[in-house]
């Protein structure tokens, strides 16, 4: 079939749109979770990963989960290349501190409070290097029963207190989750009990812990 002058250029025209738009589209804001047991149970199919993916529903973001479990803050900075900046994030969520808490107690390989901030002011200092955003989120529980009665309560609260410090300092944004807990449980826990409510054994998510977390959450990826 022979084309005309006209036809041939009514096709170059419609190309030349096509790439044009094809260009303009922006690509999917990547976003990293970055953790330790929870942010890896996080990705499962009702992981508050999964959920903020679901509750996203369009193709503008791209949602990674980067948690393993017993991490602590020094084990996130010694895999942050490979985990984290070599994906070249937009944005990234810093959730640990559980761990380095939790695990002076039940292994005595917790870390020391200022070594746990010179840790987490380095991550910061890489991240906002790359060129990602962040954004830090205070740990949640060791313990869901009412403030001040948990037994590692007051080191939790002091390790959060940190990273609102840390987050204030730096002008990043706080997702302040062991507030959101402890008014949750506040609230919702009227059987003073350890666990069940948002976890399943005080320190790791269940599915309404899932919920809540991706609840909090959503709002710093949007």
């Amino acid at each position: 079939m022979k084309l005309n002058s006209r036809t041939i250029l009514a096709l170059l025209m419609l190309i030349t749109t096509t790439v044009a738009m094809t260009a303009m589209k922006p690509k999917p804001k990547k976003v990293v979770f970055f953790g330790d047991s929870i942010t890896q149970a996080g990705v499962r199919e009702k992981g508050y990963i999964s959920l903020i993916k679901k509750q996203l529903g369009n193709a503008d973001f791209e949602i990674a989960g980067a948690g393993i479990g017993g991490n602590k803050v020094y084990d996130l900075y010694l895999r942050l290349e490979s985990d984290v900046l070599s994906k070249q994030p937009d944005l990234v969520f810093i959730y640990v501190g559980i761990n380095d808490v939790w695990h002076k107690k039940t292994s005595q390989t917790g870390t020391d409070y200022d070594k746990y901030l010179k840790f987490y002011q380095a991550l910061i200092n890489k991240i906002t290097a790359a060129g990602s955003k962040l954004v830090l989120c205070t740990p949640s529980v060791i313990g869901e029963k009412k403030t001040g009665e948990n037994p590692l309560d007051a080191e939790l609260d002091k390790y959060a207190q940190g990273i609102r410090e840390l987050a204030a300092k730096n002008n990043i944004p706080l997702c302040d989750l062991r507030k959101a807990f402890a008014d949750y449980e506040a609230a919702n826990n009227t059987a003073n009990a350890e666990k069940g409510v948002l976890t399943s054994d005080g320190v790791h998510m269940n599915d309404e812990g899932n919920s809540f977390l991706a609840k909090q959450m959503l709002p710093f990826v949007k």
